[in-house]
């Protein structure tokens, strides 16, 4: 049900439904928009002033090509959808390739290789993030959100342990300021 509640806000987002027609058109492998994109779209329409499409800082797109794990192949992946449509500031990660550079750029242990969207989002910074949406070939919303919904449809920030220390956390709570930006949502340890 709470899958329901999600499509709801989707669809009633004529920039975010052309966003996901753009992925999904564009032939990236298991392409979907997630994280900060959902987030910024639920918590502006329940605890803010109305989801703003010019307020959005990047456009999280996610896609699984295990035959070509080079940074390159993000930035084509990203310019194809510029190709489609211009205005928004994409950004599109191939999940495949995370572990040959988490480490690197993030630090802490060495990242295991997910082999699917879901194993990715699952490691999303926190729970309320870890959410990524797909249009298919109906023009049907597809969720998938490995933590459930609960803490992005009723507005709570909690640190998603699976790979975010707590100094990170604090660092993107600081930067994110999420009960200033959206009055009523809790902030948990």
């Amino acid at each position: 049900m709470r899958e329901d509640e999600l499509r709801d806000l989707a669809q009633r987002s004529p920039w975010l439904i052309r966003a996901l027609g753009v992925v999904r058109d564009s032939g990236l492998p298991d392409a979907w928009i997630g994280a900060g994109t959902i987030r910024d779209l639920v918590w502006a329409e329940r605890y803010g002033q109305g989801f703003d499409p010019s307020s959005v800082r990047d456009v999280d797109v996610v896609f699984v090509d295990p035959t070509d794990l080079s940074r390159d192949n993000d930035e084509r992946a990203t310019l194809r959808l510029v190709a489609a449509w211009p205005d928004p500031p994409w950004e599109a990660k191939n999940q495949a390739a995370v572990h040959t550079w988490y480490p690197v750029k993030f630090g802490g242990d060495p990242v295991t290789p997910l082999r699917t969207i879901a194993d990715e989002v699952a490691t999303w910074p926190e729970y309320a993030t870890a959410v990524a949406v797909r249009l298919d070939a109906h023009d049907q919303i597809v969720v998938c959100a490995p933590h459930g919904l609960d803490d992005l449809l009723d507005g709570v920030w909690r640190r998603n342990p699976t790979r975010v220390s707590p100094e990170v956390s604090r660092q993107r709570l600081a930067r994110h300021r999420p009960a200033e930006r959206w009055p009523g949502v809790r902030v948990l340890p």
